[in-house]
């Protein structure tokens, strides 16, 4: 009975991933997509894989598996917006936490919008944001209580 034990394996994972244990998260998902290759169990063996080893392309890749099969499910777009974050690619995070509150609204995506906060557009748009002008100036406006 692959399906009961894909079942027992992901609730072990997902047990362990709220607890902290990253490597038992992975290998348990890891043993559940191999009997059970579902949208839920790519996406969180996605995570736990990036949260233990750091192998952001594959985790990415899992993740991006699951939001295609299932697109309308918001944890998906979570844990592939958290795979992001870890990966230091802030923006397709962002992107990603977006898209899953446009299908459905889950407390857990609002929270990690609220924790990455709204940067404000740079004060000259025709320049880059990293550009010592917009840098500097924004800083100082922003001390000063103006922005």
């Amino acid at each position: 009975m692959p399906e009961v034990e894909a079942t027992e394996l992901y609730a072990k994972g997902l047990e362990a991933l709220e607890n902290g244990h990253y490597y038992l998260a992975r290998t348990c998902f890891g043993r559940a997509y191999e009997l059970e290759q579902s949208p839920r169990t790519s996406s969180y063996f996605g995570l736990a894989l990036a949260k233990s080893t750091g192998g952001f392309p594959e985790a990415i890749a899992l993740a991006r598996d699951a939001t295609a099969k299932d697109p309308d499910n918001p944890v998906y777009y979570l844990n592939l917006g958290q795979i992001y974050l870890l990966a230091d690619q802030r923006r397709e995070a962002l992107l990603m936490f977006r898209l899953g509150l446009q299908h459905g609204a889950d407390s857990s995506i609002v929270r990690e919008l609220e924790e990455l906060g709204e940067r404000k557009p740079p004060i000259f748009r025709n320049l880059p944001r990293s550009h010592p002008l917009n840098r500097y100036l924004g800083l100082l406006l922003s001390r000063l209580g103006v922005r």
